[in-house]
């Protein structure tokens, strides 16, 4: 697999099923009310309000914010304390349900899950027909979502020869060998070299945003969520505090601009110290880490950038680039872990 930057055009094409056709829905795929779960004294989940939209959705959270007990009620492994929950249309209040549950959502583990002598086909097709598919479906199937993860020379090698990222893909395959209407992705690139995560990020963003799956991204990588989730949702201490989509939540602030001078830097700060502006060095580029500038915060009231351009003209500073300064998702989330960033009006609930 070729390791540019994301393109899907050379992805081998994903199993197909019947639902392929039907367009994505655009209710909740998981719809969570007053959820608790405690263990004892200590309570995990905290009158947990969250919908989980379709489509590609990070799931950010501090250590301890409840994320792995959140994990276990939408496997159907664990039973709320109180409150409702319908994870793919389905409300786990009774074994039946929570089976159903279990055939409906597609789960990577972070952890090593491999069974011992077995191959790469028979691990996939034995966990397809634990979810119910009959045996020639599930090694149908097998076979397809093998191709799609790239291990087609692999199948029906030991898992034992498997290296991370083959395992890594191998667990994919078998989180999707039941055509499950929610991919739940635990730490998919946990242990991945460079090469290897960049494979696993290209199959994640063409299952969520070319090939209509619904995928709930559980990563510390916030670079990983990043590029392959258009919403993101921060849970701290049980709670909601942050629901949104990416591109709103990581906007440009209008109140902040980032300014690079052609030349001497210490010429524009002095021009803007005169001007009574306020200024920070700015984040180095990713793209350009050689190239630095400044972050200069408007004053209040001012939506332009004609203040700053007049600072730079009286001083004799060229300015090689003027942008609004825009927010990474770290930033969103430390603010979001901080509680800079909760609604006053539903106490960092997201809203539908």
């Amino acid at each position: 697999m070729a390791s540019s930057p994301m393109e899907t055009a050379d992805l081998p094409q994903p199993p197909t099923d019947a639902r392929d056709a039907a367009p994505r829905s655009s209710e909740p795929v998981v719809r969570l009310r007053a959820l608790t779960k405690t263990y004892g004294k200590v309570e995990a989940l905290r009158g947990l309000d969250m919908d989980v939209p379709p489509g590609p959705v990070g799931l950010l959270g501090p250590n301890g914010a409840g994320k792995t007990t959140l994990i276990g009620l939408l496997l159907g492994l664990l039973e709320p304390t109180s409150g409702e929950a319908t994870i793919a249309g389905v409300s786990p209040t009774t074994r039946s349900q929570r089976v159903e549950i279990r055939k409906r959502v597609g789960y990577m583990p972070e952890s090593d899950c491999l069974l011992p002598l077995m191959s790469g086909v028979e691990l996939v097709s034995t966990l397809g027909r634990m979810t119910g598919l009959s045996k020639e479906d599930a090694m149908t199937r097998a076979h397809e979502v093998l191709d799609y993860v790239e291990l087609e020379e692999a199948r029906y090698r030991p898992l034992d020869g498997y290296s991370t990222g083959m395992k890594q893909r191998l667990k994919l395959a078998q989180a999707l060998v039941h055509d499950p209407d929610l991919l739940l992705l635990d730490e998919p690139t946990n242990g991945l070299d460079p090469k290897g995560r960049r494979e696993m990020l290209r199959l994640v963003d063409d299952l969520g945003r070319n090939q209509g799956k619904n995928v709930l991204l559980c990563s510390q990588l916030l670079p990983d969520v990043e590029k392959t989730c258009d919403h993101v949702i921060v849970i701290v201490q049980g709670q909601a505090r942050l629901s949104g989509a990416s591109a709103e939540r990581t906007a440009a602030d209008q109140h902040s601009v980032r300014v690079e001078a052609s030349g001497d830097e210490e010429l524009l700060r002095r021009a803007l110290d005169a001007s009574d502006l306020t200024w920070e060095p700015a984040p180095s580029r990713p793209e350009a880490p050689g190239r630095t500038g400044l972050v200069v915060t408007l004053p209040p009231g001012v939506e332009d950038s004609d203040v700053i351009f007049g600072a730079a003209a009286a001083a004799g500073v060229v300015l090689r680039s003027v942008e609004p300064q825009r927010s990474t998702l770290e930033e969103v989330f430390l603010r979001a872990v901080d509680g800079d960033d909760v609604p006053a009006s539903n106490n960092g609930a997201p809203t539908a």
